[in-house]
This record gives C-alpha cells, structure tokens and sequence, in this order.
C-alpha cells in the first residue's frame, strides 16, 4: 500500500522539485520509505511505501528486466501468487517478491489489458519509454482513488487531492456545479471533484497519455451489468467466491485486523476471514460513553469471543471528537458530510497503535444485497414507473395494490385505514412518476436529505453563484433513457458508484491512511460482485426481504442473533455531536469562506451557524456547510 504522484509533460520539467512537494505531502500514506524516477526529462514518478508485502525488497519503482517499463503502484494484488507463477512459466524474470511487479510482467504480454488479470485494489501508473505512453489505471469497484489535473500539454496525478495542491500549480477554486452536488449528496460523486479543473480518474478506467504526439485516449474496461448470467444455488456460488476471496485477501508480511461493529457485514468477513488466518486475526471497535442503545461494543465482543478473535475497543469522547474535528476534514481530502467518520478514523487509529497495519471492514454488503430499504424500494418503483411508461394508464393497477396494516394494532389499523389499506399511497406514487421526467429513476429524490436540499439549497446560494450551475443538476446522476429493461440492476450499480464509492469507499481509504493502515474490503472483490449480479439476471431478488442471500450463506455459520439484528455500524450520538460541534465552529460560517467566496448568503450562512436540523436528516445542510467551510480553510491553507 503507497501513495502515488507524478508529472508528465509534453515539453521538459523545468521543475522537478514539485514533485518531491507532492510526494511530501503522501507520508501518511507510505512512512516506511520513499522512491522516485527522474531518468525521463518529461516524466517524474514517485511513490510513498506502506511495507505490507516483501518487506525487504519490494521497494518502489519497479522496473523491468531491461527498465524499458516503470511502475508505482497503490494498493494490493490479491491474486499476485497465482500471477507470479502463470508469468515465470512463461520466462518472466522477478526483482522482488511483491505482489505490483506483476503489474509489469503483465503490461509486457498484454499491454493495457494487463488490468483484466489483476485481482484486488490498485491505481498505478506505468511509463513506457520505447513507446513514450504512461498508463494510468484503476481497480474496478475504485477502492484506491487517482486524481488528475490537466492543462494544455501537462497532466499531474496524485492519490490525494493534497498531493496536487502540494504542486503548487492547481489554482484552489471551488466548481460550483460541484458544490452543487455536495449540498445534495453530502458528497462529490466521480469522476467530480470540488476544485476547479480536478476530476478523478473514474473506477475501471485506464488513460494513456502518448508523450510525444501527446493525446489522451481513456477507456472504462469493466462494468458491473456486463457479468454474465449465472445459473446456480444463490447460497452455494456466493459461499464459494467469500470462500475463495477469504483465502487470497488475508495475504500480508505483517499483522491483520478486522474493524467489528456487530453487523451482519463485519461479521461475515470476519467469520471468512479467520477461518483463513487462524490464531491471528484481531478485532478492533468503537462505543460511546455510558453505553447508548446504539452502542454495539457487546455484539462485537461477543462475535469476538464466538470466533476466538482477541478483540480491542476504544470509547469515543465528543471533546475528543470536537478538538480533532479540523484535522478529522483535512484527513477526508474530500468533503464528506458523514457525522460518523471519526468512529471509522478512530477504530483504524487503534489498531495501528496495536501494531496492526492491515486491516479489514464490511463495506459493500448494504449495497450489493439490498441492506438499505429506501435503494431496494427506488428499484421497485423504478419497474413501476418503467411500465407505466411502456403500457401509460394501464399501469394503474400496479399501482393500486392493497398492502397489509404496519402493525396489528389500534394505531396500526387506524394509519392503514386512513390510507385506504395501502391504496392512497400508490395513488401518490402514480401521479407522481407521472408527472416526473421519463428518463428519470426513481433513486436519490427518495432521500430525505437530497430532498431538504432540493427545497432549501438555492435559497442558500448568492445570485452570482447560482448564474453558473449549468447542466441537468445533480438529478442527471440517475437518468437514463427508456426502456428499463432491469432497474434493479441499473440501480445496484448506481449506489456503488454513488454513496458506496464517494462516502464509504472514499472515506475507508482516507481515513485508514491518515494512520498509515491499509484498508482491505472482501466484500468489494469484483469476482463476488460479478457472481451476485449474474445470479440476480436470472434470479431477482428485489422483493425478497434485505440482505437474504447473504444471511442464507452464513446461515449455520453465524448465531442468529447476528442474522436477525438490525444495521447500525459505528452509528455515534449524533445529536450531541451537531451540537457540540456547532458551538465549537458554528461560528466560522459566518463571513466564511463560502460567504466570501460569494457561494452562500450572508443571511444564510448566520442560518446555518445555528446548526439546525430537521426530521428523519443524517447530515442537515448546517452540517454540510459547516464540514465544507472547514474543508475549504484546511486545503486553501496548505
């Protein structure tokens, strides 16, 4: 695991020196050591090291038999055993016993299809110098980010947006249609980024820059719905590829960890994973002061205990949270309006003072296995409103289908009564789709927050601002053109590469390395998820109840109690976090940086000061100013 930066120019570097800035500014990423290539006056590399694997002679670059080719990389080949012995049978010569300098072997035989055989998590970049091209490229599900910026005969790339402000040559301007985004997300989704002329090399891409003609081509070699269909038993296909992934994710030189929190993900790759790294797994969790309800240091300990696991946990302080909160913004490198990342920064923190430098999460389950009702409820009204496109009125039916009370209870009854046994509701939604774009999914709009913002946000923004939103606005994520033929297919992909990839992936990997762990999602594997989609094209398994096929394969394996318990993750006090942190820096909105910057009114910016939020809202628009506010000063400031 590394941070990665570089230059590369059509003309000669007259200044090297800001790549070394780059590189300086990746240390938490790679303390254990440093490389760089120069040998090229129009290409400079370098890399920060995380030693994981080959702690003696895997340093980087990596060079080829004859150093034609260089190479840094970010992240881990899981599958590098297996690719290392299919290389030497076919006369490749190894350096080192690292798993990214099959990265190498590979581009010589297969050129930039090379990535189709790696499985795991990367982002690398390769100079070809008999060709004069450098490949940049990244894994499939985006595990490991790469940002670019670009001028007219320049391209910089950097693993944080940190590293390419450290250039010097990125001008820090926000991109309004980008914060745009953010007020309605509480993220950037990609390839968007919040500064101006900054994007993010979209996940299964790869782009080849041609040094001397220079021209760009970029490609995506990989999409989810293009797996193919799969016939089988759900449980046994799925057990086999968490089975396989197990066996091959746990390969490390030095101690593993798994991040617990008492969930059914967590404890499905914990189940996997130490029955594959016997004896030495360790488990590592959060809880909060008096034990809340929603304090699941029990359930982990007791998983713990069920897998023989030894286990640590740490309780979070809202002072603690308080003080560090600046520093927990800067450590995102994007803003991320997510109130529980000082719970994931935190767990990782402990187990590197631990001594444990690999660790492991259950990010992925929710999205791939319907674990969140309001996505699996957009892809059924998203076949709803595809009919009622295809066949118009006659749709009406499916619409009006009675439902069953709530709860069999006098208020229960009384609600379902009210409702016309469930008949008004499909009335609702029927006018609704109705009246709604047709290439518009039903997705995001189902959000409480997308829709606050969608009430409240321009009533925020300064005139000047709102003049330069351009485009179809942040609805244009989950249009797509009629007939849709699988919703629930389109919709799968679309939350991976919307909340997982920009919040949950983005923050994973942020916030392990700000403690210089790396972080390793077996959920993420794309051959699990290619088995899960080709398995739903023959088998659809929306209308089932959530997360079925994954508590069938762990069934026997996991206690009930575990199958049967209710999401919460590393959920924090979230109220008395707002508050606390409102009265702390509530202030600083208040002729701020977005103020100035001409985003947001001053009357609104004293508005959101006050740190208000709303019913059924997880980050109210205060709190997604306030962390952009504090994001803005943290990175203009560097």
């Amino acid at each position: 695991m590394c941070g990665i930066c570089g230059v590369v120019s059509r003309e000669p570097l007259k200044d090297t020196s800001l790549v070394s800035k780059m590189q300086n500014a990746l240390v938490h990423r790679g303390p254990d050591g440093a490389g760089i290539f120069q040998s090229d006056p129009r290409v400079t590399l370098a890399v920060r090291r995380l030693s994981i694997i080959d702690l003696t002679t895997g340093w980087q670059p990596f060079y080829n038999e004859d150093e034609s080719l260089v190479l840094i990389a970010n992240g881990e080949i899981y599958n590098f055993v297996e690719l290392r012995e299919m290389l030497q049978s076919r006369g490749h010569s190894f350096r080192t016993r690292g798993d990214c300098e099959t990265i190498l072997h590979l581009y010589e035989d297969y050129g930039k299809d090379c990535v189709r055989y790696l499985r795991g998590m990367f982002a690398f970049a390769l100079w070809d110098s008999r060709r004069g091209t450098l490949l940049l490229a990244r894994d499939r599900m985006g595990e490991k980010p790469l940002y670019l910026y670009e001028q007219e005969g320049l391209l910089i790339f950097a693993s944080e947006m940190r590293s390419l402000l450290a250039s010097g040559l990125v001008p820090f301007r926000l991109n309004a249609n980008a914060v745009d985004l953010y007020f309605h997300y509480q993220y950037v989704p990609e390839p968007y980024t919040p500064i101006e002329n900054v994007r993010k090399l979209p996940a299964a891409n790869r782009l080849v820059i041609d040094v001397k003609e220079w021209k760009l081509s970029e490609d995506c070699y990989w999409k989810m719905e293009d797996a193919p269909s799969l016939n089988g038993d759900p449980v046994e296909c799925i057990r086999s590829e968490l089975e396989e992934v197990s066996r091959i994710v746990v390969r490390s030189d030095v101690p593993v960890g798994i991040a617990l929190s008492g969930g059914l993900d967590s404890s499905v790759v914990a189940a996997f994973v130490s029955n594959k790294y016997p004896g030495q797994l360790q488990a590592f969790t959060v809880g909060y002061p008096g034990h809340p309800p929603f304090d699941e240091r029990e359930d982990a300990r007791a998983l713990a205990g069920f897998l023989k696991i030894p286990f640590h946990e740490i309780e979070l302080q809202t002072e603690e949270l308080v003080s560090f909160f600046p520093e927990l913004v800067r450590s995102g490198d994007d803003p991320i309006a997510d109130i529980s990342g000082f719970g994931y920064y935190s767990v990782m923190k402990l187990a590197r003072e631990h001594g444990v430098p690999v660790m492991m999460q259950g990010q992925g389950g929710d999205e791939l296995f319907w674990g969140y009702p309001w996505v699996q409820r957009a892809a059924q009204d998203s076949l709803l409103k595809a009919s009622l496109v295809k066949e118009g009125n006659q749709a009406l039916i499916r619409y009006l289908q009675p439902s069953l009370p709530i709860a069999w209870t006098a208020w229960g009854l009384r609600t379902w009564l009210e409702n016309w046994c469930g008949v008004r509701d499909g009335w609702n939604k029927f006018r609704a789709h109705k009246n709604s774009p047709v290439d518009q999914l039903v997705f995001y709009d189902l959000a409480p927050d997308f829709q606050n913002a969608n009430r409240n946000s321009r009533n925020l923004y300064t005139g000047e601002f709102s003049e330069k939103l351009n485009g179809g606005g942040p609805w244009t994520i989950f249009k797509m053109a009629q007939p849709w033929l699988r919703p629930d297919l389109t919709l799968t992909r679309l939350i991976h590469e919307t909340y997982l990839l920009e919040n949950g992936i983005a923050q994973a990997d942020r916030l392990s390395m700000a403690s210089s762990v790396e972080l390793r999602l077996p959920l993420l594997d794309y051959r699990l998820v290619e088995t899960v989609i080709g398995l739903r094209k023959n088998n659809p398994d929306v209308s089932l109840s959530p997360k079925s096929w994954l508590k069938q394969t762990v069934q026997g394996i996991l206690p009930d109690s575990i199958l049967n318990r209710p999401k919460r993750g590393f959920q924090p006090p979230v109220k008395e976090w707002y508050q606390s942190l409102f009265r702390k820096y509530g202030h600083l909105l208040s002729g701020g940086y977005l103020e100035r910057a001409g985003i947001l009114k001053p009357e609104a910016t004293r508005k959101l000061s006050e740190g208000d939020f709303g019913p059924n809202e997880v980050a109210p628009l205060s709190f997604k100013a306030l962390v952009l506010e504090v994001w803005c000063r943290q990175l203009s400031a560097d």
